[in-house]
């Protein structure tokens, strides 16, 4: 079992990614929202160094909100997770979202 993680900031794309993912019979899952770190440099007043990155990031609205997705899941059903993300999110362009596994030593509340 593993527990995949997607952080999307295109937080506008996360009922495709669900409607997708149902259809292709991935259904257990949890959405949090969260906040990107650079929001967060953004509004500190007090690192100096940053006045030029603030400076950038203040044109950037996209950073305001992503949408962190948690699933736990065998292999097979990670593999078209996998895939069914990527073919939505696009994942290799730039600032669109991140996806990764970690290994899950055991697992209670599933109900199988």
């Amino acid at each position: 079992m593993n527990l995949l993680i997607v952080i999307l900031k295109k937080a506008e794309l996360i009922t495709e990614i669900c409607k997708e993912l149902a259809e292709e019979g991935v259904h257990g899952g949890t959405i949090l929202d969260g906040t990107g770190m650079a929001s967060v440099i953004e509004k500190m007043d007090d690192l100096p160094i940053f006045g030029m990155l603030r400076s950038i990031l203040a044109d950037d609205d996209e950073n305001e909100t992503v949408k962190v997705m948690f699933f736990v899941m065998d292999d097979k059903e990670i593999e078209k997770a996998r895939t069914t993300i990527r073919q939505v999110v696009g994942l290799d362009e730039p600032n669109t979202g991140i996806m990764f596994a970690v290994p899950v030593s055991f697992v209670e509340g599933l109900g199988a």
